[in-house]
């Protein structure tokens, strides 16, 4: 069986709901989680989702920012939203996969969305930041308790952890997202859990891998000055089911686009 999950960090869903309701048809991904979807859940396009074939669909919401969803073609299990440092603010949901879905049945979906963290890196000027450091820490502390059995995190994770994971690791150590101590906190939480980097098992460095490229950039595709900010991570026991990891590029360049691209993992169980 081949298992399609892909994450996509959609800054708002209800502005951009024509482009997933493309990405759905075009693509058609077993799983879709979504991130900074940046509605209340009474607002959430439930309607529209589901009437693209995705029956299955939870979500967790606010008014005007942050915000998560998963979408699927299989029933989903055991809903579960997580609170970081003490706020109630939508940044995770997870699911599992029903018996429906055959060999997948189980499978523990996490989805992520974690703190940017400002501009300036530094914890004592900016709150932010701080704010940042403390979910990592937190969030390591949750991998440590992971429970046993398959399953995949994804999300916006808002940290490139490795020197390819932007377009110059010279230029960003001190630009938030690619600071040593958000690196290292990234990579710390990630191999102490166990989880594997399913992009980096199958591109390793020192290839270039970018899922985000600025707003601020007037032309993105000449500048190319992205970061590898979206990520796919599987439990040890999934490892050697990794088949592909596909950035979907091009929906960068589409009408009103997110910042972020569709990041696929496929899997064969």
């Amino acid at each position: 069986m081949r298992l399609t999950v892909t994450t996509w960090n959609i800054n708002s869903v209800r502005l951009r709901i024509d482009l997933v309701l493309r990405f759905l048809a075009e693509h058609k991904p077993d799983v879709l989680c979504l991130q900074e979807t940046k509605c209340p859940d009474d607002a959430f396009p439930l309607k529209a989702l589901r009437g693209s074939g995705y029956e299955n669909v939870v979500f967790a919401g606010q008014k005007g920012y942050n915000g998560v969803a998963i979408l699927s073609r299989f029933p989903l299990h055991t809903r579960d939203v997580m609170g970081f440092c003490g706020r109630a603010d939508a940044r995770h949901i997870s699911a599992v996969l029903g018996p429906e879905a055959g060999q997948a049945a189980g499978l523990a979906l996490h989805n992520f969305y974690i703190p940017a963290g400002g501009d300036v890196p530094d914890r004592t000027l900016n709150d932010k930041f701080a704010h940042k450091l403390d979910f990592l820490q937190e969030l390591r502390a949750w991998g440590g308790r992971r429970p046993s059995g398959p399953a995949i995190l994804v999300g916006d994770l808002n940290v490139a952890p490795l020197e390819h994971d932007v377009w110059s690791h010279k230029q960003l150590l001190d630009v938030v997202s690619h600071t040593p101590i958000e690196t290292q906190a990234l990579e710390t939480l990630r191999g102490e859990a166990g989880w594997i980097d399913a992009a980096r098992r199958l591109m390793p460095e020192p290839e270039k891998i970018y899922t985000w490229w600025s707003y601020r950039s007037p032309d993105w595709n000449a500048a190319d000055k992205g970061r590898r900010l979206d990520h796919a991570w599987v439990s040890p026991d999934l490892a050697d089911t990794v088949r592909a990891v596909t950035v979907l590029r091009e929906a960068r360049g589409w009408e009103r686009p997110s910042d972020h691209v569709p990041v696929t993992l496929a899997l064969e169980l």
